[in-house]
């Protein structure tokens, strides 16, 4: 299409130096220009739009990013008249005015969902660039703020906070705060940041100003809708997860760590002597003989494919710990620096962590592999599939230490092949899940599964399933992750867990800590995954020989072995529940972890509840979140009958019950008329 004749108008006199800028539309797009700047709004998906702007010369259109390439075909309409041009698609109307301020409005009734603000009425407007060189800028979006607005997602915090309204979120991947940039709202829109920069989101009851500490241009999408219907169109536009294999909804069991081939058959042997249910087992780091090799260390694992022939016979899969990076001692090192298939650096040399590595007495800093970079992502996986999937048939991988874990984290330091570190620095997780996922599928699998610590908007299209990281191991941490789950459902990523009793310590012989580790079961065994990690006491220094102490079902005594047993044989009766949530997740993005405003938004109380979730529409979950608790308050959503799943006993919705919760129960609720084998026969 040709573009149409750039139309004009005056600009408002409270600006003492207004920019009167012209419109023009382009292939279906409404583009704004004034004074060196470009903006673009364009039809992207039903009911969404995407923005893009630019100072200084014509959009770009390879900048990384997390939608998926090239718009899906979207009827919408373009307006141009004298003051404004309007942009509609579907439930969602963008206005921009001759100024260059947008405003996005409900088609239906006009309803304001979200507008841009000025930083002060002279300048600068709402979108501030500030020199950095070379055609980078420190850049500032603003939009206003709305009193009652709150605000969910924006990947995984440990700040316990549901709503976000009020916090200021770093865009930066560290181990356990995962970044991934998508906002919804209470008022009806959600938007994704489109824009891998390190930075900062601010949701100040002033103003939302997203930051981008060195980018090129601004770029995000906006959708209108219910938070259900958001979660499809976002999931449509970033990629929906392929489906979950029925051994991943299962128990997977994990400790910091096994040692050797024999400590860990002899883990899975005991679960099946005792008739305790597992489908996964896993095998962490310091397996292999140096960081990069990307092998087993022939010392401690001898016989790799009479371990995984014995598993298999069990119905046990192996997952294997694969971490990004490479140790100068490694046969790989030489190979990928002379390639540049290693994260560069701006200052110093090609090192980013100091870490031991194996049969080393000391230290060494080692590189991580540039993920960014197609062949290095080749590379690396050239050495998995040769290393575990060839000979072993090992198809399942940890992705441990993705952010990446960074010794010190200076990310300005750091060039990748997609650009510099400041511009790119949050894409990485998503990358490396990228490497093993394009890798499996080209070797002909059709499964994939990896267990990632960070992530990035788009990585559940590769398969990741992503873990809250290393946290601590109380009860206020376990409430902390609650709300930290039902954020990342509201990031698009349907495959989460936590470290059931999390990870730093926890004496398995403690009674007080006996009953962190039993409700947090409970919480585990009714999450999207349910997986048994964590480094107890005691544990050995970090080094090639540490390991912590027992981490298995039977290592807290007689009666907490009773009580997980029992959760166990609840999982593999929910099984098929979940995984009927796991495709709801793949054919149309809605999470298997619910918010209760996310199947219940006509209830304003529902979304103000951060300690309780739905596990698919019809079973809500109340983890109990306090020592010594023997009964549990929740709160039931309007607009359905709630069955307690234990007693039968039945309210209606839009009620608070108080039920009892003896050590051995997790209260749980079902909804209207559904039917699940909670109860064992």
């Amino acid at each position: 299409m040709n573009p149409s004749p750039p139309a004009t108008a005056s600009a408002s006199l409270a600006q003492s130096s207004p920019t009167v800028g012209t419109f023009s539309e382009r292939d279906g797009a409404l583009e704004w220009s004034g004074r060196q700047e470009t903006v673009r709004l364009e039809p992207w998906g039903p009911d969404a739009i995407r923005v893009r702007a630019r100072l200084g010369g014509p959009l770009l259109e390879d900048l990384p990013g997390a939608l998926l390439d090239g718009p899906p075909k979207t009827a919408a309409s373009v307006a141009i008249e004298a003051g404004e041009a309007s942009l509609t698609c579907g439930a969602i109307t963008a206005r921009i005015s001759a100024e260059g301020m947008i405003r996005f409005a409900a088609t239906e009734d006009g309803r304001e969902l979200l507008a841009e603000q000025r930083a002060h009425f002279w300048w600068p407007g709402p979108r501030l660039r500030t020199a950095t060189g070379n055609g980078y800028h420190r850049i500032e979006q603003r939009f206003k703020a709305y009193e009652g607005e709150r605000l969910y997602g924006l990947g995984q915090h440990q700040h316990g906070l549901l709503d976000q309204k009020g916090a200021v979120i770093d865009l930066v991947q560290r181990n356990s705060e995962v970044t991934i940039p998508v906002l919804t709202s209470s008022r009806g829109y959600t938007l994704l940041w489109n824009n891998p920069a390190i930075g900062r989101v601010e949701l100040a009851a002033t103003g939302t100003r997203w930051v981008a500490d060195s980018a090129r241009q601004i770029d995000y999408w906006i959708t209108a809708g219910d938070p259900a219907a958001a979660q499809r169109r976002y999931s449509a536009v970033t990629g929906r997860a392929p489906m979950l294999p029925e051994w991943a909804a299962g128990f997977w069991q994990c400790k910091l760590r096994y040692r050797t081939q024999e400590e860990l058959l002899t883990v899975a042997r005991e679960h099946k002597r005792r008739g305790l249910p597992i489908d996964a087992i896993i095998c962490d780091f310091f397996h292999w003989t140096h960081l990069g090799d990307w092998k087993f260390d022939p010392v401690a694992w001898p016989d790799p494919a009479a371990m995984t022939r014995e598993l298999e016979e069990l119905g046990i899969k192996l997952v294997v710990s694969v971490w990004p990076s490479v140790s100068p001692l490694s046969e790989n090192h030489s190979t990928m620096e002379q390639r540049g298939f290693l994260v560069g650096t701006e200052y110093g040399p090609t090192a980013h962590a100091d870490w031991p590595d194996v049969r080393e007495g000391e230290r060494i800093h080692v590189a991580f592999y540039d993920a960014t970079h197609p062949e290095a992502r080749e590379f690396m996986w050239s050495r998995v599939r040769a290393n575990y999937l060839e000979p072993y048939g090992i198809r399942a991988f940890w992705l441990d230490a993705c952010e990446p874990e960074l010794k010190p984290g200076f990310p300005a330091n750091l060039r990748y092949h997609a650009g510099p570190g400041l511009e790119v620095g949050n894409l990485y997780p998503r990358e490396n899940a990228r490497a093993v996922d394009e890798g499996m599928r080209a070797a002909g699998e059709e499964e994939v599964v990896t267990l990632n610590r960070s992530a990035w908007a788009g990585s559940q299209r590769h398969g990741a399933a992503l873990w809250s990281g290393d946290i601590g191991t109380d009860f206020a941490t376990l409430r902390r992750q609650i709300a930290a789950g039902l954020n990342v459902a509201l990031s698009g990523i349907p495959w989460w867990n936590t470290d059931i009793g999390g990870f730093h310590g926890g004496d398995p012989d403690d009674p007080a800590y006996r009953e962190v580790l039993i409700r947090w079961f409970q919480f585990g065994a009714l999450s999207p995954i349910m997986r048994l990690h964590g480094f107890r006491d005691p544990g050995l220094p970090l080094g090639p020989g540490m390991t912590g102490g027992p981490n298995e079902v039977w290592s807290y005594g007689e009666e907490a072995e009773r009580i997980l047993g029992s959760y166990l044989r609840l999982r593999e009766r929910l099984k098929p529940y979940v995984l009927a949530q796991m495709r709801a997740a793949h054919e149309e993005g809605l999470p298997p972890m619910r918010p209760l405003f996310l199947e219940f938004p006509g209830d304003e109380a529902a979304w103000g509840v951060a300690d309780a979730f739905l596990l698919g529409p019809d079973l809500l979950v109340a983890p109990v979140l306090e020592a010594g608790a023997t009964e549990r308050t929740a709160y039931l959503p309007a607009g359905a009958r709630w069955t307690d799943a234990w007693t039968g006993e039945s309210w209606e919705g839009g009620t608070t019950v108080t039920v009892p919760a003896p050590l051995d129960r997790i209260p749980l609720f079902l909804r209207d008329d559904a039917r699940l084998p909670v109860r064992e026969p």
